[in-house]
């Protein structure tokens, strides 16, 4: 390791090697070299081009603020604005840019701690530290572009998504999931999963066990693919599918009529398809979930399926209703194959969100963008619940609900498969979406850790 220290009348430039700010005895040693009042971290190793004013700017407003910290927006050939930190950015992926400003006493204090607590992480230094900080200031963000550099991922919103579960990544995670942990008990909004409340899956009849939810907007080219993998489930109950679809143009409305119509004694359909078409048109995902989950033919346990992924096997239904009862969850989340259209396997393969615990999970979701597929859950507790009406994190902020009351089960054999292809949702985001994406989560945390730091 190497460590190169440039400083000004006021601050500390540093930079490491190519593996950047991520352990914690790098960062313990920046503390002790530090004399300055603020010290400019390079998070990366790619050159950043300071622009006009810009450390006299990072310097204004850490003075005027107070802030623990401050970050800024970006050049990377193009403008990259960054977003504002909330005490639910607990992503540790949180994007702040290759430059941030830490106040150095913060920064001895953090090292004392750490020392004092042997907290010594190999990759998840930063992230502790960043974590500490916002426990002890404000983290500010210059909403303008300071410097420019280049881009170090060039890759699209979809194939970076899934990095956080990526199975090469274990000990990295493991690392996070103990700064994050302890993050969350000092701020006293630690979930204890000994205290979780009862399910009692017997005192409210229901049609049917079981509902495969599926919400669907014009997705003409899937939406056969994904009703009939539903519909092909063999089970030991009764169930049905309930499809809502929101308004669809391009010809889906039309295949699910066909597959209604279609009364083979293979698969029931005609029985089995429960097809919903909205009064309003202003519902996203979840308020097309609300309807299916609300409505009166809903079964027991409400089973997520998307307009253009299939269930792995015949047997998926079953085994997820098996594993409420088994494993006394309000909530069952399954594992799921990357693959594309011809169901060929895509990087990183099987996600089964492994890093999920019965006694901390509730607490690392918060550090996770997502807790898995297929989900389940107990209706009698999604209708207390409420999905919000939206079209991106809704489950997540279902999940995060559940999490902090009631237990949430896992299967980590393959149960699903999610088929990439150019016309998901997320594939190829811009940055200004993806942002408003990473804000959306980051609000549902927030609310999540303000919700638990009342209960406590």
């Amino acid at each position: 390791m190497e460590l190169r220290t440039m400083t000004d009348e006021r601050i500390t430039r540093a930079t490491v090697g190519q593996n950047g700010l991520v352990a914690t005895l790098t960062l313990t040693e920046l503390a002790a070299h530090a004399t300055t009042d603020y010290v400019l971290m390079a998070l990366h190793d790619t050159p950043c081009d300071l622009g006009e004013g810009a450390l006299q700017r990072f310097l204004r407003a850490a003075d005027d603020t107070q802030a623990a910290m401050v970050y800024a927006d970006y050049r990377e050939e193009l403008p990259h604005p960054t977003i504002d930190y909330q005490p639910g950015s607990l992503r540790d992926d949180f994007d702040f840019g290759p430059l941030v400003l830490v106040r150095t006493s913060l920064l001895k204090e953090w090292a004392e701690e750490v020392n004092s607590f042997d907290r010594i992480f190999r990759f998840a230094g930063w992230y502790d530290l960043r974590l500490f900080l916002s426990r002890k200031g404000l983290l500010f963000h210059i909403n303008e572009p300071l410097y420019s550099t280049l881009p170090t991922d060039t890759r699209k919103s979809g194939e970076r998504q899934f990095d956080y579960v990526n199975p090469r990544n274990r000990d990295v995670q493991v690392e996070m999931e103990q700064a994050c942990t302890h993050h969350l008990r000092q701020i006293g909004a630690l979930v204890d999963t000994t205290r979780y409340e009862a399910v009692d899956f017997d005192t409210v009849p229901f049609p049917v066990e079981a509902s495969v939810v599926i919400p669907v907007f014009n997705r003409v080219r899937t939406i056969r693919d994904a009703v009939g993998s539903a519909l092909a489930q063999v089970a030991a109950f009764d169930f049905n599918v309930i499809v809502v679809d929101n308004h669809s143009t391009d010809g889906t409305g039309d295949i699910l009529k066909e597959m209604k119509n279609d009364t083979t004694p293979a698969d029931n359909a005609g029985t089995r398809l429960v097809v919903i078409t909205p009064e309003r048109r202003d519902l996203g995902i979840g308020g097309c979930w609300n309807m299916a989950i609300n409505d009166h033919r809903c079964g027991r346990f409400a089973v997520q399926l998307d307009s253009d992924d299939l269930y792995s096997s015949p047997q998926t239904l079953q085994r997820i209703v098996d594993a409420f009862r088994q494993q006394q969850a309000a909530m069952i989340v399954g594992s799921y194959r990357m693959c594309n259209f011809q169901l060929e396997t895509l990087p990183p393969g099987l996600i089964d969100h492994r890093e999920w615990t019965d006694e901390n999970g509730p607490n690392n979701a918060l550090r996770i963008n997502g807790l898995g597929a297929p989900r389940a859950f107990f209706t009698p507790v999604a209708r207390q619940l409420q999905f919000p009406n939206t079209s991106y994190g809704e489950d997540y902020a279902m999940g995060l609900a559940v999490s902090r009351r009631w237990r949430i089960g896992r299967i980590y054999d393959e149960l699903y498969l999610c088929r990439r292809w150019e016309g998901n949702s997320d594939a190829a985001l811009s940055i200004e979406r993806v942002n408003a994406n990473n804000l959306y989560k980051d609000r549902l945390r927030t609310m999540e850790v303000m919700a638990r730091r009342f209960k406590s």
